[in-house]
């Protein structure tokens, strides 16, 4: 199976070198070829996107989402009749999609934990796609960690929740550090090296003893205890944080889509 890549970028980049290591024939097109200096030898450059879509078996267009559209009626005539065409742009529909491309598509969300093979990785398929060709994708995207399928509409959330969440939890702790500061004479490299080993070992905890997150409070913040009045602040008034996040940044996907679906027309 030729596996082909658009873009070498953060994601393009991450999934063509991965791919490569593992023993997949990867080929890969970028507009700025000095980022492939330093890839893989085991990767098959190409000199531009067509010569990509005319071996490619699975096509993952990994370009920014105002260029994609573009790229994809760029390769669209080139690309063999049974290539699965895969857009990691979340918020361009299968709709706006089909306007451009009669190949069958699919969208894929990896995270940047796909780094250390651990990504919780997003797929939604349109209709057209056949079982065989869910099995190809899911097995490819194995490679970088787990493979989680979505239905359309709740790819939103789902990317907030696992491609966006590495920042938000980066930014969240990155807070709480700052924070701690203001309290304490430890070193700041000693307070963050603290933090970030116990934010780790938490979530390990809690995924191999299956515990909620009301499980480690209840371990953790004892009846009228210190723990129990901070996570109290915690409770009160994080929520009215989180609800103003998720809803600017769904509004922001929601601008995305309709912006594709206007180009597309």
């Amino acid at each position: 199976m030729n596996v082909g890549i658009i873009g070498y970028g953060s994601m393009g980049k991450m999934l063509a070198d991965k791919f490569a290591l593992n023993g997949e024939t990867v080929y890969v097109s970028t507009r700025t070829r000095e980022k492939l200096e330093s890839a893989p030898t085991a990767l098959q450059v190409c000199g531009s996107n067509t010569e990509v879509a005319d071996v490619a078996d699975i096509l993952f267009v990994c370009v920014r989402p105002v260029d994609l559209l573009e790229v994809i009626k760029e390769i669209d005539c080139i690309a063999k009749e049974d290539t699965l065409l895969v857009s990691l742009n979340g918020s361009v529909s299968f709709e706006t999609l089909a306007g451009v491309t009669s190949k069958k598509t699919a969208k894929v969300i990896p995270s940047v934990t796909a780094e250390i093979d651990r990504s919780q990785t997003l797929v939604t398929y349109s209709e057209s796609v056949r079982e065989e060709d869910k099995a190809k994708l899911k097995a490819l995207l194995g490679i970088i960690g787990n493979v989680i399928e979505l239905p359309e509409n709740e790819m939103g959330m789902g990317s907030e929740l696992v491609s966006c969440m590495p920042g938000f939890i980066a930014s969240m702790f990155d807070v709480v550090c700052e924070s701690a500061k203001k309290h304490t004479s430890i070193p700041d490299e000693q307070i963050i090296d603290m933090v970030l080993n116990t934010m780790s070992a938490t979530g390990d905890l809690m995924l191999q003893k299956d515990m909620s997150f009301k499980d480690v409070v209840g371990r953790v913040a004892t009846k009228g205890g210190i723990t129990e009045v901070g996570t109290r602040v915690v409770y009160d008034q994080f929520p009215e944080t989180m609800d103003e996040l998720f809803g600017k940044t769904m509004a922001k996907r929601r601008m995305t889509a309709e912006a594709s679906k206007k180009e597309g027309k």
